[in-house]
């Protein structure tokens, strides 16, 4: 938490502002796409309109980004949400979520997209495996942001709420992990949709296949995720609460083949590798899931005819078992809930279908 006093001039009397707190949530897989703000003002403090209020001590941020954020309804005062005109008091706390703008920079490319559903202001992808959604070390070029870009240049431009469209990612799922993942086409959008993914009241379901014969049908994983500490490549689970973020997976079992179950999941929280990590840290490792070392034999009968099944298997689903299957959320202009569902792409098809005509022990 950071501490400091910001002066505010009216006429010829100097008031005090203190900023409580003007830090970023970390440590989920979509925080670092937004900011989160709590700023208090002092005792003594002029009231002020909550857009002015922000736009002065918001020193880096756009006037757009804010009246985006307060018509989204992402701006709070003492926890309740609070229209633009609203005057703000001295020792009000105010809270805001924005969500980061796209990079301007990026060079559109012509890529392979599959486009699951589109207007004109949010879209939906069905990512394939081994496609990076964003840029970042190591991935400059043909990201699904790289093919957005490309594919929001052949659109019309403006719609309204922008003077042009671009790509505003408010969550994301791993390169090789293949399914569902919504773009906000404006601002607007981009503030409303973000809200729902930063508290978790959008809804998601992955299908995935794991190692080993889950005792029951229906479980909850509950365990703080971080960085190892001694691969920080990857994540794990710490027994101790104050290490880590706090997450929570449920699971449901879809098919059982002995060695390995098919489950459909739940998340509560949105953290790196979430589900990876926690089917790890119960001794069910995704299948085929090399970062995790789910690309070897860790359940069967281990005789050479399941041997040569599983290396089929592997070589059908060359990654980690999982699939973002469905999305659900409030939609933006019409504010209602909408639903999505995808198909199970061919590679983990193809591997069910094999598990399916290996005899059960």
């Amino acid at each position: 938490m950071q501490n400091s006093d910001i002066g505010l001039v009216s006429g010829e009397e100097e008031q005090d502002l203190n900023l409580l707190s003007e830090e970023a949530d970390h440590g989920s897989e979509e925080s670092d796409l937004y900011e989160h703000f709590t700023l208090t003002s002092a005792p003594g403090q002029m009231m002020l309109r909550l857009d002015v209020f922000l736009a002065t001590f918001l020193k880096n941020t756009s006037r757009s980004r804010i009246k985006n954020a307060t018509l989204a309804g992402n701006v709070f005062v003492n926890d309740q949400v609070r229209k633009a005109s609203y005057k703000v008091k001295p020792g009000d706390k105010v809270s805001v979520l924005l969500p980061y703008p796209p990079p301007p920079e990026l060079s559109p490319e012509q890529l392979d997209l599959t486009i699951h559903y589109e207007d004109d202001s949010i879209l939906l992808v069905n990512k394939r495996p081994g496609m990076v959604v964003h840029p970042g070390v190591g991935n400059h070029t043909g990201t699904l942001v790289h093919g957005l870009l490309w594919h929001f240049n052949q659109l019309p431009k403006g719609n309204g709420k922008d003077e042009y469209l671009r790509p505003g990612l408010v969550h994301r799922i791993d390169k090789d992990t293949s399914g569902l993942i919504v773009i906000a086409k404006n601002e607007y959008a981009l503030s409303w949709l973000a809200r729902q993914f930063y508290d978790h009241s959008c809804e998601r379901t992955y299908h995935a296949i794991v190692w080993g014969n889950l005792k029951e049908d229906k479980g909850t994983i509950t365990g703080n995720i971080g960085r190892s500490l001694k691969d920080r490549k990857i994540f794990q689970v710490f027994s101790d609460p104050n290490e880590g973020k706090h997450a929570v997976t449920h699971y449901e079992v879809l098919e059982r083949f002995g060695f390995a179950t098919y489950v459909k999941c739940n998340l509560e929280t949105g953290r790196t590798h979430q589900i990876r990590v926690h089917f790890k840290h119960i001794g069910h490792t995704l299948f085929s899931d090399s970062f995790y070392g789910g690309d070897s034999i860790l359940a069967g009968t281990n005789t050479g005819k399941f041997k040569h099944m599983i290396q089929q298997a592997l070589l059908l689903c060359p990654r980690q078992a999982l699939h973002a299957k469905t999305l659900g959320f409030v939609h933006p202009d019409s504010e209602k809930w909408m639903a999505f569902d995808s198909e199970i792409p061919k590679d983990i098809q193809a591997a069910l279908e094999l598990f399916r005509q290996y005899p059960q022990s």
